[in-house]
């Protein structure tokens, strides 16, 4: 499925700002794994979901999906097999369209553009049915502009769309954060039965920890460029966020006074 080989990235090379950003990342995953991704701020982590969806390259190595490598592929024509929810509610989408306007956008991301109407009879209803599972009331709303949403229902809209097409990766890079608690819960409750009924191969970037240990079959913890720790299903579910904060700290060989010092 996706494979990452080798991954090198180095920011201002050869000047005092030098900083290994990704030091030889290795990375596989397998067709239906869901792995939750956590560091401190720097780890590398939206580094690395900027290389698996091209909006960098990496200075060595080689991203792969299903045996074919992605090098040479720039974002837009990695569109159709990856799917990207961002942090900011107000990137993924087009403010000044309308819901349906949206949904039609991302509905024909993977296929031949043409000279056909964007939104049929047929489709907008196709549309009503894929927003009623939100359970948001978009649905009655598809000549709404998707500036006038709130943060939840933009970030659950962006997280339909990404997933509108079944792409064979999706990302996830802290879709909850700029989120208040109630909100966050709804989209994290979205991002479960979407993932699991679709059986998508998902990253997902977070800094909330329970959030890492109760989502997904897998958890990977970065630091300085490189994954120092990962944890296959069994032994993810023994784990607390303790447990979880004294393994980064040994790994680390350092002392930190909270979770907030390390991973915030």
């Amino acid at each position: 499925m996706l494979k990452l080989n080798d991954i090198y990235v180095v920011f201002n090379e050869g000047t005092v700002d030098e900083k290994i950003a990704l030091n030889h990342v290795n990375l596989s995953l397998e067709p239906g794994d869901f792995v939750t991704i956590i560091g401190s701020n720097g780890a590398g982590k939206s580094t690395l979901m900027n290389i698996i969806s091209g909006v960098l390259t990496p200075d060595y190595g080689t991203v792969e999906i299903d045996g074919a490598t992605l090098n040479h592929l720039r974002e837009h024509q990695r569109a159709p097999i990856i799917g990207r929810v961002f942090q900011d509610p107000m990137a993924g989408t087009a403010p000044a369209m309308t819901i349906e306007e949206n949904l039609a956008l991302a509905y024909s991301r993977d296929k031949k553009r043409t000279l056909r109407r964007g939104v049929t009879a047929k489709r907008r209803e196709e549309f009503r049915e894929y927003l009623a599972s939100l359970h948001l009331g978009l649905e009655n709303r598809l000549s709404a502009k998707v500036g006038l949403l709130s943060g939840g229902e933009r970030q659950a809209l962006s997280l339909l769309m990404a997933t509108f097409t079944k792409p064979k990766v999706l990302l996830l890079d802290e879709h909850t954060a700029a989120l208040d608690p109630a909100r966050a819960q709804r989209i994290t409750e979205l991002t479960e039965e979407i993932v699991s009924r679709q059986q998508l191969t998902t990253l997902m970037v977070t800094h909330n920890m329970q959030q890492a240990l109760d989502l997904g079959n897998r958890l990977i913890m970065m630091d300085k460029g490189s994954i120092i720790l990962d944890v296959r299903q069994e032994e993810k579910k023994q784990l607390t966020i303790e447990r979880l904060l004294n393994e980064f700290q040994r790994l680390r060989g350092e002392k930190f006074a909270s979770d907030r010092a390390v991973l915030a």
